[in-house]
């Protein structure tokens, strides 16, 4: 095995392991937050900054064509996924009122609730 090879596999050990620290930081977050608009922020950022950085070091390890694009696809969906999730979970626990609405900075989704009904 050739040094450049010893060098990606290193490297792709080193974002494996960056990246999943940083997806155990997500989930210290999750329990450790107090509501859910906190919860819902650490369950999508670091998860999926940690994620991403997991793939990238499997990609450096696993050099197939296919397989970097099965890597590329589940990267796609994930960025797509995660956010798009997290959101409707704060909306919904907005709307049902397990929100602690003194917290909040600005609340433009009152306003247009309020004009709805």
């Amino acid at each position: 095995m050739s040094a450049w090879f010893q060098i990606l596999d290193t490297a792709g050990a080193v974002l494996v392991f960056v990246g999943a620290a940083v997806c155990l930081l997500g989930v210290i977050g999750m329990l450790r937050l107090p509501d859910v608009l906190s919860r819902s922020h650490a369950a999508t950022k670091p998860q999926t900054l940690g994620m991403l950085l997991v793939l990238a070091g499997v990609a450096l390890r696993l050099r197939s064509g296919m397989d970097l694009a099965t890597l590329a696809l589940i990267g796609f969906f994930q960025l797509m996924t995660g956010p798009v999730a997290a959101h409707l979970v704060a909306r919904s626990a907005y709307r049902t009122g397990q929100t602690g609405h003194s917290e909040l900075l600005f609340d433009e989704l009152d306003e247009q609730l309020s004009e709805e009904g």
